[in-house]
């Protein structure tokens, strides 16, 4: 048992009253053999107490020199790592054309342009970054009624250019199916598309811009946006609200330089 030091007690001795502390916890918590060895280690030296203060470790076997700084969380070293939240997005750029049949008449004979979002549903269009393009845009329209529409991007390295749909049943399956292989403690609570969605897709993934409803069945709702580095964008359209009416989808994602 180590009795506590008062704060009267000499530097040096408060010094090494720490690390028998630091000891004494080693040998009574079972910890990893890679981790007991480095607070062994801290055991022996003055730990650093301020931002940029460093301690130089030398290995008593190959003579290797480990440096711990102030900055490194003791956490981390017991294995809590914390999460990491992806970097800040930049802003869209987002306008309207009212073109609305010229647009619908072009897309509606183009493969793959159109497309029915079924109530209930939500419809995801992966689009990866292309290293011929700096930029990704895209253009959408709806028949009679509105849709909700967001982005986000997805930070995995891209093994495949090509633009593929993935549909869920709501979009609160498709958080619990992005997130299935990771245990989140206090999930964030999906939002409403009414004010724009707050679902967990937040902490996976950057926000470009949230889920909100957009009159696309009266203007063409268009939007750029500049790669932030590799990865794919995620396009949401959002059906989840409605009880009863499918929407018809027409959309156009393309890059530019």
């Amino acid at each position: 048992m180590v009795s506590p030091v008062s704060d009267d007690a000499p530097e040096g001795l408060r010094k090494t009253a720490g690390a028998l502390e630091v000891q004494a916890s080693v040998e009574q918590e079972v910890l990893p053999a890679d981790q007991a060895q480095v607070l062994n280690k801290m055991a022996k030296y003055q730990v650093p107490q301020r931002s940029g203060d460093i301690v130089m470790i030398q290995s008593e076997h190959t003579g290797a020199i480990d440096i711990l700084s102030a900055d490194l969380e003791s956490a981390d070293l017991l294995g809590d790592h914390r999460k990491v939240s992806p970097p800040l997005m930049a802003p869209p750029c987002i306008w309207t054309f009212a073109k609305m049949k010229e647009f619908k008449s072009k897309l509606g004979k183009e493969k793959n342009s159109r497309l029915v979002v079924k109530r209930g549903e939500v419809v995801t269009i992966r689009v990866p970054t292309h290293p011929e393009g700096k930029r990704v845009c895209w253009e959408f329209a709806t028949d009679d009624y509105d849709i909700g529409f967001g982005v986000y991007f997805d930070w995995t390295p891209v093994t495949s250019t090509d633009i593929t749909v993935q549909v869920s049943d709501s979009s609160e399956d498709e958080d619990e199916d992005e997130e299935e292989e990771e245990e989140i403690e206090d999930p964030v609570p999906v939002g409403d598309v009414e004010r724009g969605s707050r679902s967990s897709l937040r902490g996976r993934y950057g926000e470009v811009m949230p889920v909100y409803r957009r009159d696309s069945h009266r203007d063409v709702q268009a939007g750029s946006h500049d790669y932030p580095g590799e990865g794919i964008y995620l396009l949401k359209f959002d059906n989840s609200y409605s009880l009863l009416r499918n929407k018809t989808l027409y959309f156009h994602v393309y890059y530019t330089s």
